[in-house]
């Protein structure tokens, strides 16, 4: 084969700093849609669904293989921390937690794993994020990486 193929599907989660309720509706939707112009226009990565909670945020996006998964956690966090601070949405310092969740998804998988991400307000009216985390450890037998 003369060309390389890739099409790996990323369920990705990670939430604000100490989980606290950082992301407001006054300025959620332009949080998704700043993460996702980044994402396409930047970093190269197709994204099909963006949704979350004041304290956390999924993804659903085609991993580029231009970057390394470490590359697109880093920048996307790190940038648009950068940019919710320098908008004034809040009068205190805003951050995301130190790490992240990130899934492979099969493409069959991959409407239901928008459909989950479409209902997050709804599903964490009945369950915490930190449940939410300790559930995917536990069903997917994960282990904690510090770095």
């Amino acid at each position: 084969m003369s060309h390389s193929l890739l099409k790996v599907w990323i369920h990705a989660i990670f939430g604000t700093k100490d989980k606290i309720s950082l992301i407001k509706n006054t300025f959620e939707t332009q949080l998704h849609t700043h993460i996702k112009e980044k994402l396409e226009g930047e970093l190269d990565c197709k994204v099909r669904i963006i949704n979350g909670t004041e304290d956390h945020i999924h993804l659903l996006f085609l991993l580029s293989p231009n970057f390394s998964m470490k590359d697109v956690f880093q920048n996307i966090k790190g940038e648009s921390s950068h940019w919710i601070n320098q908008s004034d949405f809040m009068n205190y310092k805003f951050a995301w937690q130190t790490g992240y969740g990130a899934f492979s998804v099969s493409e069959l998988m991959v409407g239901k794993v928008e459909k989950y991400i479409a209902n997050q307000k709804e599903h964490h009216k009945k369950m915490t994020y930190k449940k939410e985390i300790d559930l995917f450890i536990k069903k997917y037998g994960l282990e904690i990486i510090n770095r």
